[in-house]
């Protein structure tokens, strides 16, 4: 049986209720694309997750007996000649006016933030690179930074969303013209003004009678899109011979700062040029821990304290290898990375909550009052923090911390240190996955 073949018309694609496609050679493709910056080799930058130095025993090869005697030669050298896992122990001063801790040496900004993304700089976002955005704006190569490259990957997807949308507004204009309704030298606007095209007020185009639907085009972006397109994005300044001062430090939370005191001990923090041992370091962030603050800080902590409330979520996350964030920009108390901000977005986003549990906080009616006034919540809290994370694409982790009795003594003297290792064995850490319940994507 011979096969029937019918001719069809050269635009038959460009009917009105479906959608337009564009053509193989359109200008819009023609247009040169602009270099890519290229990506800094972050797998090379940041290797190490920490900033202490690692010395690991050589592989156990079963049918290698040569690797028992490597083994065997590495523990004895380590013993006769201990290897030291602190090359470097960093300098950071106590900012009372900032509540932060400054890290000011060049070389253990760039070791403390490759190295475990500790902390943030003073003058850019999170990575301190403000000498390297200074000197690109004064005409001096430097390395892109990560904001450049961020702003370079936008800019690059808005020229491309322009050219699309000039491009599909041609092919609207030319698909009204081989149906009659447009003029040669007409445009769409004129049919919109004439009402035989109508506009919703997301930009989608549609006919007189409102049933089918034209390509979703903004007409302001269309109109406006060879103009946009010729706009540069960057201005050329003069170069300068002059030294650029770095004016950048990196500031350190009080959660980070004892992290790399206590438990890494690759920071040494000084206060007034005095170098501060970790149960004084703990006490101090203690007394500046809420805003206003007291003078000094006496020898009775309380359990509650927010300052350690917030240590122990962070050293819970941090101890199992995750990277551990400020969340105030998604109004949360921190943010988890896999790996780090410059490799993933952030997968969770973690919300503190104290819970009171032990008999001791009970005891008394008034002391039992105080703590179901700092747990009760209600429900539009809640509800506006899920709805926050939602929108970023987070996962809301909502952390128990079960507040132990008080632990210090009553000597009443300044001076009784504190065992922060007891301390922080009294505390438990419960943590619960907040989701909104879809039945389209948990039917299971």
């Amino acid at each position: 049986m011979a096969a029937t073949v019918q001719a069809q018309p050269q635009n038959a694609h460009l009917s009105m209720g479906e959608p337009i496609l564009q053509k193989q050679g359109n200008s819009a493709n023609d247009v040169p694309k602009k270099p890519r910056v290229k990506r800094p080799n972050y797998n090379q930058i940041h290797a190490k997750p920490l900033p202490v130095e690692i010395h690991p025993l050589p592989a156990f090869i079963p049918h290698n007996p040569i690797s028992i005697v490597r083994i065997a030669i590495t523990l004895l050298s380590h013993s006769l000649w201990p290897p030291s896992s602190h090359t470097v122990i960093h300098k950071a001063y106590f900012s009372p006016e900032t509540q932060s801790v400054h890290v000011t040496d060049p070389q253990s900004i760039r070791a403390l933030w490759e190295q475990g993304f500790w902390g943030s700089g003073s003058l850019s976002r999170s990575e301190p690179r403000w000498l390297d955005q200074e000197k690109r704006k004064r005409g001096i190569e430097v390395a892109a930074t990560s904001e450049e490259y961020t702003r370079a990957r936008r800019e690059e997807r808005r020229q491309f969303k322009l050219e699309r949308a000039k491009a599909q507004r041609e092919a609207i204009e030319q698909q009204l013209r081989d149906e009659g309704k447009l003029d040669a030298d007409a445009s769409v606007d004129q049919l919109i003004e004439d009402d035989i095209v109508t506009e919703s007020p997301k930009g989608t185009l549609y006919r007189a009678d409102g049933r089918d639907s034209l390509r979703h085009v903004t007409t302001a972006d269309c109109t406006s899109a060879l103009d946009e397109a010729k706009i540069s994005i960057s201005e050329d300044v003069p170069s300068l011979d002059t030294e650029i001062k770095d004016q950048e430090h990196l500031q350190l939370t009080f959660e980070e700062t004892f992290f790399l005191k206590y438990v890494l001990g690759a920071l040494d923090v000084l206060q007034q040029h005095t170098s501060l041992a970790s149960s004084e370091l703990l006490r101090l962030f203690c007394a500046h821990s809420e805003f206003p603050y007291p003078e000094a800080t006496g020898p009775r902590m309380a359990p509650d304290d927010p300052f350690l409330l917030k240590y122990i979520v962070f050293h819970h996350f941090r101890s199992l290898g995750w990277v551990v964030r400020p969340g105030i920009k998604f109004a949360c108390d921190y943010l988890l990375y896999l790996r780090g901000p410059v490799f993933h977005h952030a997968e969770f986003a973690v919300m503190i909550l104290p819970a009171y549990s032990d008999p001791y906080w009970i005891s008394t009616p008034e002391r039992a009052a105080a703590c179901q006034k700092k747990e009760q919540k209600d429900w539009w809290w809640l509800h506006r923090l899920n709805r926050v994370q939602s929108s970023v694409h987070k996962t809301l982790l909502l952390v128990y911390v079960e507040v132990p009795p008080p632990w210090y003594s009553d000597s009443g003297d300044e001076n009784t240190k504190v065992d922060i290792g007891d301390a922080l064995k009294r505390y438990k850490v419960r943590e619960f996955v907040w989701k909104r319940w879809s039945p389209n994507r948990n039917r299971d």
